[in-house]
């Protein structure tokens, strides 16, 4: 790891995490929903074209492997969840990588945190006491996850006992049916309730892109979320048979640019599910440093959802540190 990564790295630590600003939101434009038009085509091209177009060479690998760790939503979202697994995920993510490891790399200063801890709001009193303290923010997933299709009360109730709960975020799932059948005016006034309901808690909107249809869905259905004040907008729950893909992530990133530049509005971005492998990692951040620059590649605009990723990151920061990869009792992740 070379010094000017590891000192990029140090000051980051030292100033502390970037105070995140809210999505005030917009009334709904649907002119502009109307106008998204997206080339596939290209869109794979280009999307195929990142890994080669920014090859993270050995010296600087181990700098964007730090920089990801620091941007994991660390997930448990399995039926066979218990108090006992998620105080051992909340140890886990307050000490994502085994201290002798970044002393080794020279990031011993870092303070090196996952940024939350995301969990069913069952769970949620467990992991706030558990990382009471520390830097790690505990987020609910929300209104009938992952379908979206509890009774609307019910879903913005959700939402309220999370939030009076102790989460620091709230994921939400949108109602999907509202995209397939381009009810943009539906999907904006559930996700502002949904935004409302929050208050000033952070929330997230989970797309699950990967059951819109195309790509030109999950750019208008992007445009309308943010629209609505999400703060965040999501690939997926995780439990879609398609989850983040580049070419959807592409069509987000620059949904997520095309509305900065039209409201001066800066949105997180989140992928979620099938990013596994600390390459996975490196190359989603290296197209949102293309596509959004360096304000992205920062916790408080870009996020990870993800449960095996960690173990692989800590399985090649080792490597980096020793030479050699750890067998994998020595990265237990829960």
């Amino acid at each position: 790891m070379s010094r000017s990564d590891i000192q990029s790295q140090l000051d980051d630590a030292r100033a502390g995490p970037p105070t995140p600003s809210r999505n005030p939101g917009m009334p709904l434009d649907l002119d502009w929903v109307a106008s998204v038009c997206i080339n596939r085509s290209a869109t794979e091209r280009r999307a195929a074209s990142l890994p080669r177009r920014r090859p993270i060479k050995r010296a600087h690998q181990a700098a964007w492997q730090l920089k990801a760790v620091s941007c994991i939503d660390l997930t448990t979202l399995a039926g066979d969840d218990t108090p006992g697994r998620v105080r051992r995920l909340c140890a886990k993510a307050k000490q994502p990588v085994r201290q002798e490891v970044l002393e080794l790399l020279g990031a011993g200063p870092l303070g090196l945190s996952v940024a939350a801890v995301c969990v069913y709001h069952a769970y949620v009193a467990e992991a706030v006491e558990a990382l009471a303290g520390s830097p790690v923010k505990v987020c609910a997933v929300s209104t009938g996850f992952p379908a979206g299709l509890s009774p609307f009360p019910q879903r913005l109730a959700e939402i309220g006992a999370s939030c009076a709960a102790g989460a620091g975020e709230i994921d939400i799932v949108i109602t999907r049916a509202h995209v397939l059948r381009q009810d943009w005016r539906a999907l904006h006034d559930e996700i502002r309730a949904f935004r409302d309901a929050c208050g000033p808690v952070h929330m997230k909107a989970i797309l699950a892109t990967g059951e819109l249809g195309s790509l030109r869905a999950v750019g208008q259905a992007s445009l309308v979320a943010m629209m609505a004040g999400a703060d965040f907008i999501k690939t997926s729950t995780g439990k879609e048979k398609e989850n983040a893909t580049l070419p959807v992530g592409l069509v987000m990133a620059r949904a997520i640019r095309a509305y900065r530049e039209r409201t001066g509005v800066e949105v997180g971005f989140k992928p979620a599910g099938g990013i596994a492998t600390a390459r996975q990692a490196v190359e989603w951040l290296a197209m949102l440093k293309e596509e959004l620059g360096n304000r992205w590649l920062h916790r408080d605009r870009f996020r990870f959802g993800a449960s095996s990723l960690l173990g692989d990151l800590e399985r090649q920061l080792e490597h980096h540190a020793t030479g050699r990869y750890a067998a994998a009792f020595r990265q237990p992740l829960a």
